[in-house]
């Protein structure tokens, strides 16, 4: 993530070895923060099944079937960047069910009238199988994804194996399942480790990812089981209601290493980071991989002189401007480090690819945008999550090749930041990623979707996503996806900018309206009854939600 809102981390303490955690202790470590109302939200709370698909689609679906693979990615005229938008993180509620389903009713009512494509919802490791191993409710996103359909409003869904909660933003705390708690506890080893032993349990180590650590399951297997499930519920909805499954990568559901943790203040920006190669699984890859060249030494642990989080580049011997990054030996544990990194993704997006080709869903994958000291030689912070990109290597053409090899759209963060907004001291270029990035995904061959990383609603941002979903600077944005909905999206002025933003990329960006700077039209939002859900489309939205 580029400094994301969907980021969750909390640390084990290397040296407590509790079991975790009972199904009782679950629940006081699931909570969803409280919002409260100030008046009384009155939309409609019946959500019924929508029709039958028609016959014809019904024949498309079975050639798909028959043909056994996924459909080509999002398709649009050049003219047209469909536009998403992310649903609360709290959506599903710890007992499985749909949360404030009326509000979510009405939310999605206004969503649809401002001409959006749809929205996006994690679908939590952390709810759906937290009863056992492969016990999956799914009912909550069942409901949802009725009321979705009977709107017409398209949905992408997240299969969030990652942990959430603990960052500014976050709403709620689902750590992963207590049954893999409770593996993590026995052997921490599962879990990404940094150079002072600080254990993170995020996101399983993929360290392990062929190994039966969980209940005689790799962590492959089990991410696959979950997907196929997944599947088998929802069959009837993919490739025309699910449009999109992004399949979760990393922390944050990003293809990384967690090196820049914000819980407890151990990471704060524009820290370099820290290399998480310090589980036992990911040190017997290393020691292996440097005896098979003939280099045993090179093996022996992460590199010595790479500083600590909060660092920058310059004060470390490994990532200052002739540092030990430009060796033969940084070069060696460089490869290694992303090498692992990208052979993760291609195991879990070949298994994906698998489980849902022929259902009409694309697939996609989500890199994150990490821009702080972009601007200096060896990319520290890239480095430390992962990305080998440095003054003298592309770092993401190598991923948008493997995201190409199983036809998956590459989803990016930052698109809204430009260079000039950021701190001098950290020597960032967001627009410089940017560009890089849509290089690399015109050059393999792969689409490019994008999001905002920071929560805004000013004209500014979205003038700056106008701007990067061109394509005339490598690809243009096959699809947008904003973060987030809630109280504030639906506020006047906040309404009127994403208003005029979402018409705005109805027309590719091309558009010659300037986004206004606040709400000259004073549009009456409230919190009320929908008196009629028949309303033109072409009418000012009049309800807004409490969320």
């Amino acid at each position: 993530m580029a400094l994301t809102l969907r980021s969750s981390i909390s640390f084990i303490n290397v040296k407590e070895n509790r079991r975790l955690k009972t199904r009782d202790d679950f629940s006081s470590i699931v909570s969803f923060a409280q919002t409260k109302s100030s008046c009384q939200l009155q939309a409609k709370n019946s959500v019924h099944e929508a029709a039958p698909f028609s016959l014809l689609q019904g024949r498309e679906k079975e050639t798909r079937e028959k043909l056994h693979e996924l459909v080509a990615p999002h398709s649009h005229n050049g003219l047209t960047v469909p536009v998403f938008v992310m649903l609360p993180l709290d959506t599903i509620s710890i007992g499985g069910n749909l949360n404030k389903a009326r509000a979510m009713y009405a939310s999605l009512i206004a969503l649809k009238r401002a001409g959006v494509e749809g929205v996006m919802v994690d679908v939590w490791w952390g709810l759906v199988e937290k009863d056992g191993p492969m016990k999956y409710n799914w009912e909550g996103y069942a409901e949802l994804l009725k009321m979705v359909q009977k709107l017409g409003l398209k949905i992408q869904v997240v299969m969030s194996f990652h942990q959430c909660g603990g960052n500014v933003g976050d709403s709620c705390s689902i750590p992963l399942p207590p049954w893999v708690l409770e593996e993590m506890s026995n052997n921490p080893d599962i879990v990404y480790t940094d150079k002072s032993g600080r254990r993170n349990p995020e996101y399983i180590s993929l360290g392990c990812d062929s190994l039966p650590v969980l209940k005689g399951r790799t962590p492959i297997q089990v991410y696959a089981d979950y997907m196929r499930s997944f599947r088998e519920r929802f069959n009837h909805f993919l490739g025309d209601v699910i449009v999109e499954v992004q399949v979760g990568l990393g922390p944050c559901g990003e293809l990384r290493y967690p090196s820049y943790p914000e819980s407890n203040g151990t990471w704060r920006f524009p820290g370099i980071g820290e290399f998480q190669c310090y589980d036992k699984y990911m040190r017997a890859s290393l020691a292996a991989t440097a005896v098979a060249i003939g280099k045993t030494d090179w093996g022996l642990g992460g590199p010595h002189d790479a500083g600590q989080y909060n660092q920058f580049p310059e004060d470390t011997g490994f990532f200052q401007r002739d540092g030990t990054w430009n060796t033969a030996y940084g070069d060696f544990f460089l490869e290694w480090y992303s090498g692992k990194l990208v052979d993760h993704g291609d195991k879990i997006l070949s298994a994906a690819q698998g489980i849902f080709a022929g259902t009409g869903a694309i697939l996609s994958g989500k890199v994150a945008g990490i821009h702080w000291h972009y601007k200096t030689r060896s990319h520290a912070a890239e480095l430390t999550a992962g990305y080998y990109n440095t003054r003298n290597r592309d770092g993401y053409l190598l991923i948008a090749q493997m995201l190409s090899n199983h036809k998956v759209v590459l989803n990016f963060t930052c698109m809204e930041m430009r260079d000039g907004e950021q701190p001098d001291r950290a020597l960032c270029s967001p627009e410089g990623l940017v560009r890089q990035v849509k290089m690399a995904t015109k050059s393999a061959g792969t689409q490019l979707a994008g999001e905002n990383a920071l929560e805004r609603y000013d004209s500014g941002a979205y003038s700056q996503v106008l701007a990067t979903s061109r394509a005339d600077s490598g690809n243009g944005l096959a699809a947008f996806t904003f973060l987030r909905m809630n109280k504030r999206l639906f506020e006047a002025d906040n309404w009127s900018n994403f208003d005029g933003f979402v018409k705005s990329m109805s027309e590719g960006g091309r558009t010659t309206t300037r986004l206004s700077e606040s709400d000259t039209s004073r549009k009456n939002l409230y919190v009320g009854f929908i008196k009629d859900h028949n309303v033109n489309k072409n009418k000012n939205v009049n309800e807004a939600v409490l969320l």
